[in-house]
């Protein structure tokens, strides 16, 4: 019951760090905020850094506690390994697949990084194989889903 009010207070402290932030930026005037690079420096500055760093603690918290109730489930981890490893033979697959050749733009100039045998050109070809193969086994188990819910 303790914690509950130790979150409710920093919720709140939180939220009203915010508001202040916020209300500081409403009360000044559009135009002079966009004349004045110092006046934006000085309000939305920061606004754009509490911003910044309350995304940054709610990722490590949500990670921490997703590693610590893993943790604390073997069972769970298990199938998260598992998970995880089916996910890495997909990519492995996505990445041979793949190929490296050049990318042009619409000019049909060479693209930087798009150069013959790069490997950002050869990720970027990976990444898209892992979502078509990824997609697909996700429309085959639609599929399944709702043929077996209309067979029922």
């Amino acid at each position: 019951m303790k914690s509950n009010k130790i979150l409710n207070i920093l919720i709140a402290a939180i939220a009203l760090i915010g508001g202040v932030l916020f209300i500081r930026v409403l009360m000044e005037d559009s135009v002079a905020i966009e004349e004045s690079v110092d006046l934006q420096n000085s309000l939305v500055s920061p606004l754009i850094s509490f911003s910044y760093w309350l995304c940054i603690a709610a990722v490590v918290i949500t990670i921490g506690l997703a590693f610590w109730s893993l943790i604390r489930n073997p069972e769970n981890l298990k199938k998260t390994l598992g998970g995880l490893a089916v996910l890495a033979v997909l990519l492995f697959v996505a990445y041979f697949l793949s190929d490296s050749n050049v990318v042009y733009d619409a000019a049909g100039k060479i693209q930087p990084g798009g150069e013959e045998g790069s490997a950002t050109n050869h990720w970027v070809g990976a990444g898209i194989w892992y979502s078509v193969i990824l997609g697909g086994i996700a429309g085959v188990f639609f599929v399944w889903d709702l043929i077996k819910g209309l067979i029922k």
